[in-house]
Formats: C-alpha cells, sequence, structure tokens
C-alpha cells in the first residue's frame, strides 16, 4: 500500500513538472510565441530565412534532417543547406539546391549577399532570374542604369545579358539560371518586376491564386509562378505532366504529394519535382500559403 502511495505521489511530481515545463517560455515542448500582431511587424518572407522548425532547432538530434532525395523528386530543408563562396561573386555565399546532378536541366540556388558585395555573370548563353526575399540590391546594366530590386521584386536577365547585382548592406536572393533554348528569331528581354504588381489570372477549375512574373510568349522558355492558398485549400488537379518544377515556399507551411510521399512543409523549403511525378499540395496552418514555382513552357520535349 505504501508503494501504491509513492507511485503515485511521483506520479503526481512528474505530472507537474511536465505542466509547468509546458507553460514556460523554455519549456520542452513550448515553441516561440509569435502573435498575430509579431507576424504583422515582420516583413515579408521573413519565415524563408527564419524558419518556424530552423537548423537550430534540430542541433540537439544528431544526424537528423527533414530533406529527402529521391529519383523523381527532392525535398531540400534549411537545416540541409551548405553554403560557400559563389564562383566570380564578391562576399557572397551560395547554397545550390537543385542542378542538373539531379536530372534538372536548370539551376536553382540562395545567394546570401553581406555588405559590400556584387554579382558575377553568368556562363555564355545562360539566362538567370533574380527574386528578392531579403533585404534589397541594385541591378545594373551596360548603359549604366540603376534599379533598385527589393522584398518581393524580380530581374529577368536574358542570355549573355551584361549585368551587376551590388549590394551595400546585407540581402538573400533565389536565382534560377538555365541554357536558353532558342526558337527562331525569338528573343527575350531585360524585365524588372514585383509580385504585386503582376495581376492575378485565371486559373478554372482551381482555387488558388496565380500570378506570372515573366510573358506567355514565345520567346520564354520558362515562367515563374506565384501561387497563394488559403488555410483548407488545395491543388483540384493531381498532376501527372512533363514540366520540371523547382518550388520555394515563401510563406505558410502545409502537405505536399510527391509520387507516393506525404511531406510536412513550411516557409524555407525547397522542392525538385522531375517530369511526370504525382503532385499535389494542401495548405494548412493558420495563414495562406505562397509558393514560388519555376516552370519551362514553349518547347518540344522531344
Amino acid at each position: 500500500m505504501r508503494s501504491l502511495h509513492l507511485i503515485s505521489f511521483f506520479i503526481i511530481i512528474i505530472i507537474s513538472l511536465f505542466v509547468k515545463a509546458s507553460k514556460s517560455d523554455d519549456g520542452f515542448c513550448s515553441a516561440p510565441s509569435i502573435t498575430e500582431s509579431d507576424e504583422k511587424t515582420k516583413p515579408i518572407y521573413w519565415k524563408v530565412t527564419n524558419p518556424t522548425l530552423s537548423p537550430s532547432h534540430l542541433q540537439d538530434l544528431p544526424g537528423y534532417t527533414r530533406s529527402v532525395y529521391k529519383r523523381d523528386h527532392a525535398l531540400i530543408t534549411p537545416e540541409s543547406h551548405v553554403f560557400s563562396p559563389l564562383p566570380d561573386w564578391t562576399n557572397t555565399l551560395g547554397a545550390y539546391l537543385i542542378t542538373p546532378a539531379m536530372g534538372s536541366h536548370f539551376v536553382m540556388y540562395f545567394a546570401k549577399m553581406k555588405e559590400m558585395s556584387s554579382s558575377g555573370l553568368p556562363p555564355k548563353d545562360i539566362e538567370r532570374l533574380v527574386f528578392v526575399v531579403e533585404g534589397a540590391v541594385t541591378l545594373t546594366n551596360t548603359s549604366s542604369s540603376s534599379t533598385k530590386l527589393t522584398v518581393d521584386s524580380y530581374a529577368y536577365l536574358p542570355p549573355n545579358f551584361h549585368h551587376s547585382l551590388d549590394c551595400v548592406e546585407s540581402a538573400t536572393l533565389v536565382v534560377f539560371e538555365r541554357r536558353y533554348e532558342h526558337l527562331g528569331s525569338h528573343t527575350t528581354e531585360l524585365i524588372v518586376g514585383s509580385t504585386d504588381k503582376k495581376p492575378l489570372l485565371e486559373t478554372p477549375g482551381e482555387v488558388f491564386e496565380l500570378r506570372k512574373l515573366l510573358p506567355v510568349s514565345l520567346a520564354y522558355d520558362f515562367n515563374i509562378h506565384i501561387m497563394d492558398f488559403q488555410p483548407g485549400e488545395f491543388l483540384n488537379v493531381k498532376e501527372v505532366h512533363y514540366n520540371q518544377h523547382g518550388l520555394l515556399l515563401l510563406e505558410g507551411q502545409g502537405i505536399y504529394r510527391l509520387g507516393d510521399n506525404w511531406y510536412p512543409v513550411q516557409a524555407g523549403d525547397v522542392i525538385w519535382m522531375a517530369p511526370f511525378v504525382p503532385q499535389w499540395y494542401a495548405a494548412l496552418g493558420k495563414n495562406r500559403s505562397r509558393y514560388l514555382l519555376y516552370k519551362d513552357v514553349n518547347r518540344n520535349p522531344l
């Protein structure tokens, strides 16, 4: 009988400790408290570089990562990013996320520009698109005209277009590059813009909001889609197609189906999708999901 009382006593103590820890600011099961007002004071896309489940949260789990690499898809999460100096860039670190080593025909990488940094030029016949997720950079071209790119702004640089991206303080860019596939006499042009200036496009049979950053004309062999989902919304079509994708989740969280796998994803995660991999997304949480999606277009897949 006495032993039963002792066991009950210890159980009560353990439960009280668990409850106390869970209620404390630094308890074992507590998470950083972000109120709605806090969210509104943060810059857009701040969770790309400060994800809810950040590398620091996983430092006590040696060997653990959410990243997955398979034959037809990959999920690259922040704790797996490996940064090193970018060739021909100054004072800039890069993390390659998608490359032809996976089977892609394009490259996607983060460029973390530090104080007084500048970009290099891509190789011959390579087109480039940069999208600012943090900070600001100045784009300068051969005519010496300059344009400031801030968060949510982007620039498409045609192949063999001489330019420089310069950063006075710090900035984070997501960069897409691929060898331009010529089509007859069509040529591309320098494009500078921002997501909020792009019109919403019709999405028959779907509920998400869609914007396209590049023209849909035949000159362009890829496009970048910005897709918004409110919590609970999902893709109606379970897509299987010849296009390749490179995706960066800019805001929110949800579930992504890739093949026969179902992955919880959050802002800051990157996904590569090979041709014909089954794919589907559903938005979860309390806030909208927004992702940026590379898609090859306007060229014969033969």
